[in-house]
């Protein structure tokens, strides 16, 4: 027998939704909370889990485990939202989700520019099934493209290639400005102001990426879609909401009743989710107020000569409540009772194209010829897997590239196609590895990066080092220059010298060290190409891990 522990009054009609939003105003700050502590504060260890928000979706728990063909324990909080999604339903998108959230406040800024907004939307539904299907077929296939879909992977990249440091070079910029041409009263102001900013709310260091703008303008897009309806990312594009709504199929909890009320239907009018089959009105076309709680009784427009009331799809409802604050009547409730699965609102055609799709991608990408093209400079973070299983481990959140102490780790753009996209790899010339710092594999979710011991992170070969003596100093110009051997953190430094007399202005000989590299001390971190003073391309580079044999004689090797 079905119990109805939510069913309105009088004094519950706005509980549930202030109680929602409470819940999606405090999941939304610890996500920003957690994500300014995914930084380097001081110190070599993260003690918190900033990484939870990817360990507890189950979209990535199960594009992980059908490419690595295992299942990786660090993601087992995923299960448990697993079964609180069979109890509760599609509750995570509606009270947690920190992207759902922050639709919801961008779609209070572009509401007055809905201008369809008065006609019926198309059903595109369909659109976030296809795309679940594409991304878990295209990881079985170990081309892992949950990067561009998942919402937590875009908001995360999006926030850290692009938003917040943009965010601190304005605010920086701006209290800098002060600082050196204001007066010395407003500077006595402002300078404790940006102090609590730098302690609480800015970012460690100001960062530079690659793909910051494209991961800027994938983010914000997701919010301009609001343009088109309310949470339209949620209801057609997001695969993840699509597996949670699967799931909320068996959920226990859900709407009653069933189907909007005959003569009414202001739930299934002004539903955010458009959670109701018919899908006759776009969300948002009946403004508050146009009926209000309380003021219509049973059967008052009770006039339509046809039964065309829309039955709630439970997959689709994400218990947003807001249908108990706007009933007029007072009857709509969440109650628990047994689930009535019905079908996937996809065709078989659609399911099939999507399926089609996932099983060519990872052919096609295999077949670029980009994929054939060796890449010398691919530097992987220390603890990095074997390539192949890297690139299918990877679900591309940026995590590690964020956190990186001297902003060395950078995304892989377009230019080895899809398979490698949004991937770190190590840049000397921007930043080098650190040689006790392991915070890239403290925050990698799914442990595509291993985290080291201090000990065998130090020995770990991210690549090798070699002098191109066209370019360096004393092989160039018989210019005396030891910076790269000053800088080598290797306890038996991997570069010495060989003494050699070389001729002066005048014809005179003199000593000059020629540098080389002792290719089994070196481990590939960086730090030489990165101090190099040669200005432009650095006269020593390193090549990526396995690389080595694409060395030229006379390279700098003995």
């Amino acid at each position: 027998m079905k119990t109805n522990p939510m069913k309105s009054s009088s004094l519950q009609r706005n509980f549930w939704k202030q109680l929602r939003r409470f819940c999606q105003i405090l999941g939304l700050v610890l996500f920003l909370v957690l994500f300014r502590l995914t930084d380097y504060g001081g110190s070599d260890t993260i003690p918190y889990a900033v990484n939870i928000l990817f360990r507890i979706d189950p979209l990535v728990g199960a594009c992980v485990t059908l490419a690595g063909k295992t299942f990786v324990v660090l993601l087992w909080p995923s299960l448990v939202l697993v079964v609180l999604t069979l109890v509760l339903g599609r509750f995570f998108c509606g009270w947690i989700c920190p992207m759902g959230t922050l639709i919801d406040i961008a779609g209070r800024g572009v509401r007055p520019y809905q201008k369809l907004k008065s006609r019926p939307g198309a059903n595109l539904r369909f659109l976030k099934y296809g795309l679940l299907v594409l991304v878990l077929i295209s990881s079985l296939f170990s081309l892992q493209l949950l990067g561009f879909f998942d919402p937590f992977a875009l908001l995360v990249r999006g926030m850290a290639f692009g938003i917040d440091p943009l965010f601190n070079f304005l605010i920086t910029g701006a209290f800098d400005k002060i600082y050196l041409t204001g007066p010395a009263w407003l500077s006595d102001l402002t300078e404790p102001v940006y102090t609590m900013l730098k302690s609480f709310v800015l970012p460690h260091k100001q960062s530079f990426f690659y793909l910051s703008s494209f991961s800027f303008l994938l983010v914000t897009g997701i919010f301009a879609l609001e343009i088109f309806g309310k949470r339209f990312w949620c209801r057609n594009l997001c695969p993840l909401g699509a597996l949670l709504g699967l799931i909320s199929k068996l959920s226990i909890l859900k709407r009653t009743p069933v189907k909007a009320c005959k003569g009414c239907r202001l739930c299934e009018i002004k539903c955010p989710m458009n959670a109701f089959e018919t899908g006759t009105f776009e969300p948002g076309t009946l403004e508050p107020g146009t009926l209000e709680p309380g003021t219509l009784e049973p059967g008052t427009l009770e006039t339509d000569t046809g039964d065309t009331r829309g039955q709630l799809m439970v997959e689709e409802c994400t218990l947003c409540m807001d249908c108990i604050s706007y009933c007029p009547r007072g009857i709509a409730g969440f109650g628990f009772g047994l689930p009535k699965p019905k079908a996937m609102d996809i065709s078989r055609r659609q399911l099939l194209t999507a399926g089609v799709v996932g099983i060519c991608l990872p052919g096609l990408s295999r077949t670029n010829a980009l994929y054939r093209l060796p890449d010398n400079d691919l530097i992987r973070p220390p603890g990095a897997m074997a390539e192949q299983d890297f690139l299918a481990t990877c679900v591309r959140c940026g995590e590690c590239m964020k956190v990186c102490i001297t902003n060395g780790l950078q995304p892989i753009g377009f230019e080895k196609g899809l398979e490698t996209m949004f991937t770190p790899r190590l840049v000397p010339r921007l930043g080098y590895c650190e040689f006790n710092c392991t915070l890239c594999a403290q925050v990698c979710p799914t442990q595509a990066i291993s985290l080291l011991s201090t000990q065998k992170k130090k020995a770990f070969v991210m690549g090798k080092a070699w002098f191109d003596k066209n370019r360096c100093l004393p092989y160039a110009e018989n210019k005396s220059c030891i910076v790269c051997e000053e800088h080598c953190p290797v306890h038996d430094k991997a570069i010495q010298f060989d003494v050699v007399m070389v001729a002066g202005a005048e014809g005179e000989l003199s000593p000059l060290k020629q540098p080389r590299i002792i290719a089994e001390r070196c481990i590939g971190c960086g730090i030489c190409e990165h101090v190099c003073p040669v200005p432009g391309e650095a006269a020593i580079r390193v090549l990526g891990r396995g690389n080595e044999k694409n060395l030229s004689p006379g390279s700098g090797y003995p």
